[in-house]
């Protein structure tokens, strides 16, 4: 397919997303379903476009006299290009020129538009790329720089993996993909970072033969930082509460060096069913897996018993719209109302299974206050005998200091983000029960 052609395409996919409010994956997917004559590097580009413009759906909307609920995958493919591209109108004028599967020319409006693409006049929602409604929230713990760490949330996310300490050290790893020219996170001590390709994407890690060995995960920094920052000590008793595919529990297992144990569970047991390979592949050898089953409590037994409970909470995902674009604009106030009742439920099941003593280790990838240090607020008002942890206790104990100037410390934790930390958008805070 011609260039051309992929810009018609992703225009076609987007008029679908816009229409029927559906995953961009979907509609990518189907598609490609219906189109097989596109090879896997022309549904590559398009996916590619596709994000982009989900990156910058409320500017491009903007710059093109859209406004919102009446977009059209065209206009916002065509104000991308200009926003998040560079392009001049001339040069947009040469891919949307009526020629074969070409878009149609640009009109004299789109034009004048392209030609000055100024959001200097936009309110912040639009100059940040976010739904109006979150306004809000996300003012509440950006404040003035709301629009600037907005728009670092809508551009695309670096490619990090975490070494496994338990097998190689970060040298070697850097050695043996020295192919790929990586290089040290700036913050994490664990890990590397990858070059991405003009297109957006970065190579096929999971082919490698280091990946197969279990050198490595693949694992944005925020997410290594958050581990670190649990601090779980070598001996100590863990329960991982929403382990998940286990990217966490596998970094807590290494850092305590097969020490201990860790009990790595989840409310939905479909969400534990990679873990198993994953630990298979690590070395770890300290992590017992506790499945759910029916209605049973799989850590009724722990009660009292941890000295760390590390709750990486169900949220809204705010703080991960780099790699997830399009779900910023799926997401309705109902959505958040959910997750504020899980995280809830899953705290007040935290509060039981630590011992005095011990620790609570909060994390979410959310940037909105309610989230993170709202939740925090109503564990202490619904529950006795636990005490914020400074931050900088926080950071001091994981042996990062040097992380202090690139967070924003709230209330009870610390918010990392793309602007600030280079991360995607995590929060992390602990809560110490008394002895």
């Amino acid at each position: 397919m011609t260039p051309h052609a992929r810009l018609s395409a992703a225009m076609e996919v987007l008029d679908d997303i816009l229409a029927r409010r559906r995953p961009a994956a979907d509609s990518l997917k189907d598609w490609g379903l219906s189109h097989r004559f596109a090879g896997s590097k022309d549904r590559a580009g398009i996916a590619t476009i596709v994000y982009d413009a989900l990156r910058r759906r409320a500017s491009a909307a903007w710059i093109l006299g859209q406004a919102p609920g009446e977009e059209t995958g065209r206009a916002l493919v065509l104000g991308m290009l200009a926003l998040q591209r560079s392009m001049s109108v001339e040069e947009i004028a040469s891919l949307a020129n009526g020629e074969r599967f070409a878009p149609a020319p640009l009109s004299d409006d789109e034009r004048a538009r392209l030609a000055r693409p100024d959001l200097s006049d936009a309110p912040p929602h639009v100059q940040g790329d976010y739904p109006e409604w979150i306004h809000d929230e996300l003012a509440g713990v950006f404040g003035e720089d709301v629009a600037a760490e907005a728009r670092a949330l809508a551009e695309r996310a670096p490619l990090d993996i975490r070494v496994n300490t338990l097998l190689v050290t970060r040298e070697e790893a850097q050695n043996a993909l020295a192919f790929l020219s990586p290089i040290e996170t700036p913050h994490s001590p664990l890990g590397l970072r990858i070059a991405l390709g003009d297109d957006g994407r970065g190579p096929a890690l999971q082919a490698e033969p280091e990946f197969k060995k279990g050198w490595f995960e693949i694992q944005d920094e925020g997410s290594q930082l958050a581990a670190l920052l649990a601090h779980p000590g070598g001996k100590a008793q863990v329960v991982d509460l929403c382990a998940g595919a286990g990217g966490k529990t596998l970094a807590l297992a290494a850092l305590m060096d097969n020490a201990g144990q860790i009990y790595a569970t989840d409310a939905d047991a479909r969400r534990l069913a990679p873990i198993h390979d994953r630990l298979a592949r690590s070395g770890a050898r300290n992590v017992q897996i506790r499945s759910p089953r029916g209605k049973a409590d799989a850590v009724e037994d722990l009660d009292a018993r941890a000295d760390l409970v590390l709750v990486d909470a169900p949220c809204t995902g705010t703080g991960t719209w780099r790699r997830n674009p399009d779900a910023k604009w799926r997401l309705r106030p109902g959505s958040l109302e959910q997750r504020l009742a899980e995280q809830e439920r899953v705290l007040d099941r935290a509060a039981r299974l630590v011992k005095p003593g011990g620790r609570i280790v909060y994390v979410t990838c959310s940037v909105l206050p309610a989230e993170n240090d709202g939740a925090i607020a109503g564990l202490l008002s619904r529950t006795d005998g636990f005490a914020p942890v400074p931050a900088g206790d926080l950071l001091a104990a994981a042996g990062l200091e040097a992380l202090a100037p690139h967070v924003r410390t709230t209330r009870f934790g610390l918010q990392m983000s793309p602007l600030r930390t280079g991360v995607d958008g995590f929060y992390v805070a602990a809560l110490a029960r008394a002895g």
